[in-house]
């Protein structure tokens, strides 16, 4: 196909099992690669870098704080990924048109709130999670190069919303290979040529970021045909598209701002234990659960789309084939990988620390394992949970599923760790509750997605039986 003429994709045609295959598998090689780009960042540091394993930590520890900022904006692409469905489904390409041009808007403005805020709080928000004194000076100067490289961030996810949501699941792909293969060169030649730590592997990724917005800027503006063309003077606030985006993203975005207020009370939680080995333990397993979690979260977009469009273009008959699909699929791929994570832990863990075996090093492959066999092998749970939040919101709803994972997971885990945690400070009862909270979740979001159902299919029923006497 020439690149030139390319259009959205329309996922309501064809079957649906290899459709969702083929869009869920440059979803997931994306995840995985950029997971992979991400874990260059704590590899490079742990194994050549001198203070390898403060490094790790100072850096991972970061992670709940950069995602408690960002979240409330990246959940707006969430919103724009669902109308930019919706409308290429009804062929309404003036509709689709205005809301890429006011996700663009959004992305820029929310990339340098998002800066201001994680440059100037980040020490005082390290301090508030009880980061460790070992850790605080490193972690604060990753955390402000870092955020540098946000507002790119920003763009590259929403112009990948736009293209996923009009099926082009290659391009992302394409371009996060593309600034991955950056950020690790960047990242080598930062920590073995010029001697740098924390601050090399940051500056890499602020680098990295800007790479892969220039690229999907360029892709929509030059490469894409219809209503998903950006054309730079068009960039600016369409009130309708914008409260359509907000409706679904903006309570996506407290979600996931929530989901991390509860990550950084985990990580402080983490941090509590007070011994280093324990947080390097923690951080080098959940880079390595992150790859389970971006393989199955495929699901949750490829859910999203297709409904989306069905819903657009008023064929909700597919919802539960799409839904019963999408489940079998991140089921096998949740349970496969968490499996594979399980029985190689240890050799994959020492990815991270590096140096020679020696006490300190066990202590962190010993506390990484019992994470990595509590999360990994029950991790799947969190895949189904994902798909019915995207399912759901593909339907149109959003006060409910974000309500029911507010309360069945952040409540949850955050009730967990104030009761039963401080009567039992033990690393393994902090982390079941992360499969206790995923399975209470998504069986509410499960009786949720019944009454939807019934009643969408419900609706467009009675739309064509109103149609009928006319069309007769």
């Amino acid at each position: 196909m020439n690149l030139k003429t390319r259009t959205s994709k329309d996922l309501t045609v064809g079957r649906l099992i290899p459709g969702i295959i083929l869009f869920a598998l440059p979803l997931i090689a994306t995840g995985v690669l950029q997971l992979a780009f991400n874990a260059a960042d704590l590899i490079v540091v742990g194994q050549f870098s001198p203070n390898g394993k403060v490094d790790i930590g100072a850096i991972g520890g970061t992670a709940p704080l950069i995602n408690l900022i960002v979240n409330l904006f990246m959940g707006l692409s969430v919103g724009t990924a669902v109308y930019v469905a919706r409308y290429i489904g009804a062929k309404d390409d003036e509709k689709t048109s205005q809301t890429v041009h006011t996700s663009v808007a959004v992305s820029l403005i929310g990339g340098v709130i998002c800066f201001f805020v994680g440059f100037i709080f980040a020490d005082d928000l390290l301090m508030m999670m009880g980061t460790i004194d070992e850790y605080i000076e490193l972690s604060t100067l990753y955390m402000r190069i870092y955020f540098i490289g946000i507002p790119a961030s920003l763009v590259y996810n929403f112009g990948a919303a736009i293209l996923r949501a009009g099926g082009d699941t290659f391009h992302p792909l394409l371009f996060l290979t593309i600034s991955g293969v950056a950020n690790v060169i960047l990242n080598l030649v930062m920590v073995l040529l010029f001697k740098k730590s924390v601050d090399g592997v940051a500056i890499a990724s602020s680098v990295s970021q800007y790479i892969a917005a220039l690229l999907v800027v360029f892709h929509l503006a030059f490469r894409v045909r219809g209503g998903c063309r950006l054309y730079f003077k068009k960039i600016r606030i369409h009130r309708p598209r914008l409260f359509e985006i907000m409706r679904i993203g903006i309570l996506a975005g407290v979600q996931g701002s929530l989901f991390s207020i509860s990550n950084v009370i985990i990580q402080s939680a983490v941090n509590s234990f007070k011994l280093p080995a324990i947080v390097t333990g923690s951080v080098a397993s959940g880079s390595i659960e992150g790859f389970i979690y971006v393989a199955m979260n495929s699901f949750h977009h490829a859910a999203l789309s297709f409904v989306g469009q069905h819903i657009g273009a008023g064929k909700p008959g597919k919802i539960g084939r799409i839904t019963a699909h999408c489940i079998w699929m991140v089921t096998a791929v949740g349970v496969g990988l968490g499996l594979i994570a399980f029985f190689f832990g240890r050799p994959l863990l020492r990815l991270y620390v590096g140096g020679e075996a020696d006490g300190t090093t066990e202590t962190v492959l010993q506390y990484g394992m019992i994470r990595l066999s509590t999360i990994a092998l029950t991790y799947f749970t969190c895949g189904i949970m994902d798909v019915f939040s995207g399912v759901l919101r593909g339907m149109g709803a959003s006060l409910a599923p974000t309500l029911i994972c507010l309360v069945g997971v952040c409540g949850v885990r955050i009730l967990w760790i104030f009761t039963y945690f401080q009567s039992h400070h033990d690393f393994l009862v902090l982390f079941l509750s992360y499969p206790i909270s995923w399975v209470l979740t998504l069986l509410a979001q499960f009786a949720y997605y019944l009454y939807l159902k019934r009643k969408v299919t419900a609706k467009y029923a009675r739309a064509v039986e109103s149609e009928a006497p006319a069309n007769a």
